[in-house]
């Protein structure tokens, strides 16, 4: 599967990047990495040039909830991008805290999957899913 591995508008962090980034190849997806601080308007731009089968946002310092909403809202807003699959992951609010309402206001807003603080596991899960789904097709 093509990734297209981001990490959020505010969010600095690169090193969780390289460990996302290689824990997906290892996986055996084909991972493009676009680095932190990206704003929606620049993921929207790389998606059409990439075209990855799926979008995955990481966030460290908090603003998760903010800039994935963002995110997923632009992605969405365009015909080229509206149905790319978008999933997010990572400290979604400043408390560090997993406030659903987050949650599900970034479900509604187009996220396919949420996935808490370090939580692979799930991502890998998911990536199994997808992946059995694609071959099913």
């Amino acid at each position: 599967m093509k990734i297209l591995l981001s990490g959020t508008a505010s969010d600095s962090h690169t090193w969780n990047l390289v460990y996302l980034g290689l824990f997906l190849e290892e996986l055996g997806h084909e991972v493009t990495g676009l680095g932190p601080c990206v704003t929606p308007e620049l993921l929207v731009a790389a998606c059409r040039r990439h075209s990855p089968d799926l979008v995955v946002l990481s966030s460290v310092n908090g603003h998760g909830y903010r800039d994935g909403l963002a995110a997923v809202q632009g992605l969405r807003a365009e015909t080229a991008t509206a149905g790319l699959p978008v999933v997010i992951g990572g400290k979604l609010g400043v408390d560090g805290c997993r406030q659903e309402a987050d949650v599900t206001a970034l479900q509604e807003a187009g996220c396919d999957a949420v996935f808490g603080d370090g939580d692979l596991d799930a991502l890998r899960d998911f990536l199994a899913a997808r992946d059995r789904d694609r071959v099913a097709t």
